[in-house]
């Protein structure tokens, strides 16, 4: 059996460390003049823990099916990668960022990350189910979208990145293909697979996105005529989003072949036209969010939150999901492309609920006359096996539990001794899990 990494937790200084050469985990704490050891062993999640139900999409790097966890009944969406495919194509560093990234999230309108794994094939990441469907699926339903609801989903994307700010996370590609809704209507943003970190005071550099959603200064930076660009470009790919949510397609045509002189051009030429049936604090906001000047541009939860637009707006009550959204996906159908459950069960070479009995064969036939990987190529596929990160959010939370009650008690503790109320503070074990 597989164990976990361990943790060492200090509830003083609050801090969590990762150890990954242990198979087991310890929670150390230290009270005054008390230490008490936590020892707990958290069997590692693995492919065999999920029924995998049927197949519902593509993502950047690879599918995604619908399946549950045997123990808790729990559902969830599984993304699997290819490790070989994402050697050939140099997308691995893209693969651990994103994991590295999600597992230090977890917000109300993220697509929320909870385990990742690996076999022999492939890297696996399961995460919060939403079966509404992304927003491109409802547009190309020809779904139409009221600026009440557009306007709704304006505060809750704005909320998550308001939150990526706190964690110096750029997403660089907010389209509707990466907007989820829950069974209730409420947006998730998901696919972080090229998102970026800054530091503080400092400007990302990379250019990355899709074309048609990305900022100006994203290709001014391209061009060399600009320093590089910060979380302004966020707002930016929300603005053009929500216009297209409202209108059924983009204020400005672009392909992702334009090339990025063109687009600068278009950005300068073209004027985007707002139908007067929109309401005049919508256009006003959406101006804001589509300046090319980044300095005029609405570029964080603060500044959209001073529009008069917004004024009416709980923002708790928005965090909490309480304000209803206009539009609800139909719960009686399953809110994607049902082509995708035939690639999965017919066009698919490997498919994913037939992979234990190919891994067993595998391994069998390996045995006798195997023929292994090249030896470059074979050492790409086991440095990703070293570095891939396995990740499991209810361990996770478990530890923080821990950690959390630990401090309390201590600090029970040292209050009672100071009070000289407590004198004889046996030790004491605790079991945790």
């Amino acid at each position: 059996m597989e164990y976990l990494p361990f943790k060492v937790v200090s509830p003083r200084g609050g801090e969590m460390i990762f150890i990954s050469d242990f198979r087991c985990k310890f929670l150390f704490c230290i009270s005054h003049k008390l230490t008490v050891i936590f020892f707990s062993f958290f069997p590692a999640v693995n492919f065999d823990h999920f029924q995998i139900l049927r197949a519902i999409g593509k993502g950047s790097f690879g599918k995604v099916c619908i399946v549950q966890k045997k123990d808790t009944k729990k559902m969830y969406a599984m993304k699997y990668m290819n490790k070989l495919k994402c050697v050939e194509r140099n997308e691995v560093r893209n693969v651990l960022k994103e994991l590295q990234i999600m597992q230090n999230l977890e917000h109300p309108f993220l697509v929320n990350f909870w385990y990742s794994f690996q076999d022999e094939e492939d890297m696996f990441m399961v995460v919060d189910l939403l079966l509404g469907g992304d927003l491109r699926y409802h547009l190309q339903q020809n779904v139409h979208f009221s600026e009440s609801t557009v306007k709704l989903y304006i505060c809750e994307l704005a909320l998550a990145l308001g939150y990526l700010r706190t964690k110096r996370i750029i997403h660089r590609d907010i389209k509707p293909d990466n907007i989820l809704l829950d069974e209730h209507g409420h947006v998730h943003l998901t696919d972080f697979n090229i998102a970026a970190i800054v530091k503080e005071d400092l400007r990302a550099t990379s250019i990355a996105g899709t074309k048609p959603y990305m900022a100006p200064e994203l290709f001014q930076t391209f061009e060399g005529s600009h320093p590089g660009y910060s979380f302004s470009v966020d707002w930016w790919s929300l603005g053009i989003t929500a216009y297209e949510l409202l209108r059924g397609q983009r204020p400005y045509v672009m392909r992702s072949s334009t090339p990025a002189n063109e687009i600068l051009q278009t950005f300068h030429k073209v004027h985007p036209s707002y139908p007067a049936g929109w309401s005049l604090e919508m256009k006003s906001l959406l101006r804001k969010l589509l300046c090319i000047d980044v300095q005029k541009r609405i570029s964080c939860l603060a500044e959209l939150q001073d529009l008069d637009y917004v004024s009416d707006v709980n923002w708790d009550a928005v965090l909490s999901k309480q304000p209803p959204p206009g539009f609800i996906p139909n719960r009686r159908r399953l809110n994607c492309d049902p082509t995708f459950e035939l690639e999965e069960m017919i066009l698919e070479s490997k498919p994913l609920h037939k992979k234990k009995k190919r891994l067993a064969r595998k391994t069998k036939d390996q045995g006798s006359d195997g023929s292994p990987q090249s030896g470059q190529l074979q050492q790409r596929l086991d440095n990703v096996q070293r570095d891939f990160i396995v990740f499991n959010r209810e361990t996770s939370k478990r530890a923080v539990g821990d950690s959390e009650s630990s401090e309390l008690s201590t600090r029970e503790e040292n209050k009672a001794i100071e009070d000289g109320q407590n004198n004889n503070v046996k030790p004491a074990a605790y079991l945790s899990g």
